[in-house]
């Protein structure tokens, strides 16, 4: 699906959008009532990710293919490696393949695990014969992804013993490791964290409890970039968002503030404002700890003829697709100058955009969804647009809701 993507008529947006349940809580919240079943859980994702961990963990035996779905990859392998009488072999796209699993299934091998490669070492697709892991301690490099620390501390409570966890070097996701832990006190697992080790304990049996899923921060960052392009006087509201958030790109409200956007709670929701045209030529951001929102950053930046420096990236090339150089060839046919290395972009600033350009998306849902506000400086076309469904799949017809003209060419 190509899209044509243009401006609304009228840039002083008042409006009101809901936003699907966060992805990364959902996938989360899916894995703890498989292990616990007393849990229910509201506002989940309608996302394709949400959907791939819902099926996936219904399969018991056979191959479970989660396509696109990293998060899915990372928390099924320390699922099904936990369980036992459960036999799959885990796979994906061919993308998928090429992402690495190593780190996460030697340490899974550390605990006991059953694990073996069935093509390439170190990367899916991947045999797991599920048994009871007696050992309860393991180590980990501290800066790999998140994902592979959330994927063993979400097994954690259902493991006899619980699990000691050591994360050698700089700790560099600490938020989403936070959501992680949060989650586990939510129904009732104790966890502690201090310095570079995180302890869960064992926990049999939970009362009835029911998990609410925040909508997705990393949704949410698309209407901060819209907001900041508009005129002053700009409202838009989200539903459902709360001031005390378990995500880590909840650092949209403190970083927009740079580009005149405003951010003010309600219940269960947030209205964000442009309340001044005053920017900054160049912002710089260290973005270890929300690597998900350097694309709408660098994106919101070129749409203000701003420059930015953002660092902190070194997990984006194992992404959907290396969205470093992605990044870079994308803004570049704008007219733009990017310099990238193993984890930092520089833009410099522009004043006049290259129009008529049309956004490879490269089976990334945050490529497509980046640029999408930047329809509001210039008209282009997105290809491939149905990638969105990923994590947010209305999010073409919500861009409609505030006036953007968009055809399917």
């Amino acid at each position: 699906m190509r899209l044509q993507l243009s401006a609304p008529s009228n840039k002083n947006i008042q409006k009101a959008i809901q936003i699907t349940g966060s992805k990364s809580e959902t996938n989360r919240s899916l894995l703890l009532q498989a292990l616990f079943p007393n849990i229910k859980i509201k506002n989940l994702s309608n996302s394709d990710d949400g959907e791939v961990m819902q099926k996936g963990l219904l399969i018991s035996e056979g191959e479970v293919d989660i396509h696109h779905a990293g998060t899915a990859m990372r928390f099924l392998t320390a699922y099904f490696a936990s369980q036992p009488g459960k036999e799959v072999v885990l796979t994906g796209s061919s993308r998928m393949q090429e992402r690495p699993i190593q780190v996460l299934v030697e340490a899974l091998q550390a605990l006991g695990a059953d694990i073996r490669y069935m093509k390439n070492e170190g990367y899916p697709p991947i045999k797991i014969s599920g048994k009871k892991l007696k050992q309860s301690k393991v180590s980990l490099p501290a800066n790999i992804s998140s994902q592979y620390i959330s994927a063993l501390l979400l097994i954690a409570p259902s493991l006899k013993n619980g699990l000691e966890l050591e994360l050698i070097g700089k700790i560099t996701s600490v938020p989403y490791i936070k959501m992680t832990l949060g989650l586990l006190e939510q129904i009732g697992v104790s966890t502690s964290f201090n310095d570079n080790k995180i302890t869960v304990e064992p926990l049999e049996n939970i009362e009835e409890t029911t998990l609410v899923v925040e909508s997705d921060w990393s949704s949410a960052s698309y209407f901060y970039s819209i907001v900041a392009m508009c005129e002053v006087g700009t409202k838009i509201q989200l539903s459902s968002y709360k001031q005390n958030s378990l995500q880590g790109d909840s650092v949209l409200s403190k970083i927009y503030q740079d580009f005149g956007v405003e951010t003010q709670y309600g219940k269960n929701t947030m209205v964000l404002s442009k309340a001044n045209d005053s920017l900054p030529n160049t912002v710089n951001y260290d973005l270890s700890n929300a690597p998900d929102i350097a694309q709408t950053i660098a994106v919101t930046c070129l749409g203000l003829g701003m420059g930015c420096h953002l660092t902190g990236l070194h997990t984006l090339p194992i992404k959907e697709t290396d969205r470093l150089a992605a990044l870079r060839t994308e803004l570049s046919k704008f007219g733009a100058k990017v310099e990238i290395d193993a984890e930092s972009l520089t833009l410099r600033p522009l004043s006049t955009l290259n129009s008529g350009i049309a956004i490879d998306t490269y089976n990334d849902h945050r490529m497509a969804m980046a640029f999408g506000p930047l329809a509001l400086k210039v008209g282009l076309m997105v290809n491939d647009a149905g990638v969105v469904s990923k994590s947010y799949p209305d999010y073409w017809n919500d861009l409609k809701t505030l006036g953007f003209e968009i055809q399917e060419m």
